[in-house]
């Protein structure tokens, strides 16, 4: 509620600002309550060209020329002073009806004798300016996103470079407020090392309307759910959680963490994040609120039913080639296989001794490698279901015999919506009560207490979705780590603006400005 009625105050302290200014420049100040028209009184006021109207139905440039009119707005009154004007940037809703009701005089921009200003102070303004401006469209409008790697190919390619939508489904209220601008969650030359932010002050979860709702088979960025704790020397590879499960407590809390060869991995700093600073993914929505989703033999159903499958889903497939016969490494290339998925197949079949490469590919792509002369076989890799992935596959507990390609039962939490629990079901919602919805549990033989009071029913408080990669086999995603809530929610990816392709040292224009929320 308190956010709400600081964006009233923001637009009201504006408009009321306007209504004085406008009084002192002998305009009617009724005019400054008229959507659209005061903007081009005010922009007369100031003394700028038309093309000031342009800039203003611009999305996000328009961010920056309401911000600029305020410093224009100052200037007009001979406010030349760093201090007042960076004020005036970052509060203009305060410093506009202050101006107004000032003994300052408005004069006329043609009437103002010049004012030199130094050259560092001319780089000073520029720079405040640029960062109050870039961090209020890079919170609240557009945002944009490279893809690091594989796990949505071939949908988006490592290398796309993607604008998302922050207003979209609404832009959220940063948790951590004191922070580095432009940078996410470490600062720049500590080699990952130092945090960007304070803890100081966090707000509450809070979410302005947005344009829409999330739809099924939307690309979405959000923060790593898993991600609340984490390992300094391993981020988004290897979550706190996950290395804990395989590992144990005590060897990864004192850094004696070993795999099955002896080899020492690397723990680094153990950390906990807010939700807005933990690391960005991105994945497709494929389960909604109130859905239950199930995976048999790689199809996803959808309250019973079969979904649509985008086009460039890939699987595993294991494949052989013809001996002495053929170039595999050309052959992949020209079928667009990456070059670190080869390596990563070449390097699987020199350490198991198979004469199969096993590679992520399309079905198209599968099928083409299928009716070729020089390949023997092409099979695609189907995982049963195996219960010894309890410990790796959500919900992380015994009694779940699932795989990646035949995974639930699961129903998909909503806001409001009230759920029988039992032990049985607790592991699929636990870390929804605890963690995401702040709760404590405890489980006393078959009897669960939630805040210390018996429980056999939970009421949600947020909406949740289930998120997946395109490349199945090469994606840590619901199916790992189960549900993302709504406040971990950062923006739509929308449209591909640049993509460059890293293996030929290329730029894909065949990519660019294609949508990236597509099933095609």
């Amino acid at each position: 509620m308190i956010f709400d009625i600081l964006l009233i105050l923001y637009f009201v302290g504006v408009i009321l600002g306007l209504w004085f200014v406008f009084k002192k420049t002998d305009i009617e100040p009724w005019k400054a309550l008229i959507p659209i028209y005061n903007i081009v009184v005010w922009i007369k006021i100031c003394g700028k060209s038309w093309r000031w109207y342009i800039y203003f139905i611009i999305p996000a440039i328009n961010v920056f020329t309401f911000l600029l009119l305020v410093v224009e707005t100052a200037k007009c009154f001979r406010r030349y002073n760093f201090w007042e004007q960076t004020f005036a940037v970052i509060f203009p809703w305060i410093y506009l009806p202050l101006l107004g009701l000032s003994k300052f005089e408005y004069t006329n921009p043609k009437e103002l004798p010049p004012h030199k200003i130094s050259e560092a102070r001319d780089w000073l303004d520029a720079i405040v300016f640029a960062l109050v401006a870039a961090v209020i469209i890079r919170g609240n409008i557009v945002e944009f996103y490279k893809i690091p790697s594989s796990s949505m190919e071939k949908s988006l390619l490592v290398g796309d470079y993607l604008m998302v939508s922050k207003i979209a489904y609404g832009p959220r209220v940063p948790i951590t407020p004191l922070s580095f601008p432009l940078v996410h969650n470490v600062l720049p030359l500590t080699n990952g090392q130092k945090e960007s932010y304070l803890k100081w002050i966090k707000l509450p979860y809070h979410r302005y309307p947005g344009l829409e709702h999330i739809n099924r088979f939307d690309a979405v960025v959000f923060n790593y759910p898993d991600g609340d704790t984490m390992c300094t020397a391993q981020f988004s590879n290897r979550s706190y959680h996950d290395l804990v499960r395989e590992y144990g407590l005590d060897a990864v809390e004192n850094d004696r963490v070993f795999d099955q060869f002896g080899n020492r991995i690397e723990i680094g700093k153990i950390r906990v994040r807010p939700v807005d600073k933990r690391e960005n993914f991105i994945k497709r929505c494929i389960g909604l609120p109130g859905d239950e989703i199930k995976i048999v033999d790689q199809q996803v159903y959808i309250n019973g039913e079969p979904i649509e499958n985008p086009e460039n889903l890939q699987f595993t497939h294991a494949v052989l080639f013809r001996p002495q016969m053929s170039n595999p490494i050309r052959v992949l290339d020209e079928l667009g296989v990456s070059q670190e998925d080869l390596y990563n197949a070449q390097a699987e079949q020199r350490y198991s001794g198979s004469p199969y490469l096993m590679l992520p590919l399309s079905r198209a792509t599968a099928k083409q490698l299928s009716a070729r002369y020089d390949v023997l076989d092409v099979q695609c890799i189907v995982y049963p279901p195996d219960s010894t992935n309890s410990h790796i596959l959500f919900p992380h507990a015994d009694g779940y015999q699932w795989s990646i390609d035949n995974f639930g039962p699961v129903h998909i939490p909503a806001k409001g919506e009230s759920i029988n629990l039992t032990t049985e079901n607790l592991p699929l919602y636990r870390r929804v009560i605890e963690v995401y919805e702040g709760n404590t549990v405890e489980v006393v033989g078959n009897t669960i207490y939630i805040n210390g009071e018996e429980s056999d029913t939970y009421t949600f408080n947020m909406d949740y979705y289930w998120m997946m990669g395109d490349n199945r086999h090469n994606s840590v995603d619901s199916r790992f780590w189960g549900f993302v809530p709504e406040d971990h929610i950062s923006g739509k990816a929308v449209t591909i603006v640049w993509s460059h392709d890293k293996d030929h040292r290329k730029i894909r224009f065949n990519r660019l400005f294609k949508k990236a929320s597509t099933l095609k």
